[in-house]
């Protein structure tokens, strides 16, 4: 299928996207990777009259570490990411390139962009569960300038966020460096769309979890946290009897719904294992630890 007639811009300051998306309205939308709009263009999904492309925008590609804060640009692929072995990204924030490599296939990492995904708000996107994961922040550009939005507050439901008309996402700040972390997924094909996926981040200290996050995609229209499985595992041993209750508390705290990719009992039963499974990787990959006690 192909999509229906629209203009085309082309931007080359953000300054420039801001002034297109005022000057055409709220039909118009921004062209970053395209791997998401334009196969919903070609479904006559979405029916945008402009696109403004902002792929000869200069300055939104760029991964740099700005004290305890992760600084990504809204034009940095996903491959970028995920190739990523400097400093700044290994300490605290491994996590990201290991999971980017659940993103779609090698063409799609290669032109999907981190802004883009953070903007298209899909609650199975590695980078939306990542930027709740880490308590990020999106920076946003409109007509009146500059505004920061804390991913707690940015997604707002399925496909939807908290920006306001006219603005472009610039950069995320990926915050709280964490060196046990991780993110599974699981999806029927690889490469496909997650079923279910969950996230866990943590410190240890002194032999105790604290300052621990759990967040799951797949269940809710948003990346979705679970507050009662993150208060079992705080102050609780690592190890494998604490992970499995606190899946168990996770998967039971849920309602997926019923789709064509499994009932209400499957995506629960998948959300416990993942969990389970993301604590003792993010453990295992964060410590010197070895094992994780209680795993033959």
């Amino acid at each position: 299928m192909k999509p229906a007639p629209f203009e085309y811009h082309r931007a080359y300051t953000p300054q420039e996207v801001v002034e297109l998306l005022r000057e055409l309205g709220e039909d118009a939308k921004i062209l970053a990777g395209g791997q998401s709009l334009v196969p919903m263009m070609n479904f006559r999904l979405a029916h945008p009259a402009a696109l403004i492309d902002i792929n000869p925008v200069s300055g939104l590609d760029y991964i740099r570490r700005e004290g305890d804060e992760l600084r990504v640009g809204a034009l940095t692929r996903h491959r970028s990411v995920e190739i990523s072995r400097g400093a700044e990204v290994r300490d605290g924030f491994a996590v990201l390139p290991r999971a980017a490599r659940w993103i779609g296939h090698y063409p799609i990492r290669s032109r999907g962009t981190v802004g883009g995904s953070i903007a298209h708000s899909d609650p199975t996107a590695e980078w939306c569960l990542l930027a709740r994961l880490h308590d990020a922040e999106i920076v946003v550009l409109g007509e009146h300038g500059t505004r920061t939005v804390p991913s707690e507050e940015w997604f707002t439901g399925f496909l939807t966020t908290a920006a306001l008309p006219g603005e472009m996402v610039i950069e995320t700040r990926f915050r709280r460096p964490r060196r046990c972390a991780a993110l599974l997924e699981y999806a029927r094909r690889r490469g496909d769309f997650a079923i279910a996926a969950a996230g866990v981040a943590f410190d240890v200290v002194d032999d105790r979890c604290q300052d621990v996050t759990i967040v799951l995609g797949g269940v809710a229209g948003r990346p979705l946290r679970v507050p009662e499985a993150e208060a079992h595992v705080q102050g609780a041993e690592p190890a494998e009897s604490t992970w499995a209750e606190a899946a168990r508390i996770a998967a039971a705290s849920v309602e997926p719904g019923a789709e064509a990719d499994g009932d209400h009992d499957y995506r629960r039963h998948l959300v416990g294992t993942l969990t389970r499974r993301a604590f003792r990787e993010a453990y295992e990959t964060g410590t010197d630890a070895g094992p994780v006690r209680g795993v033959a």
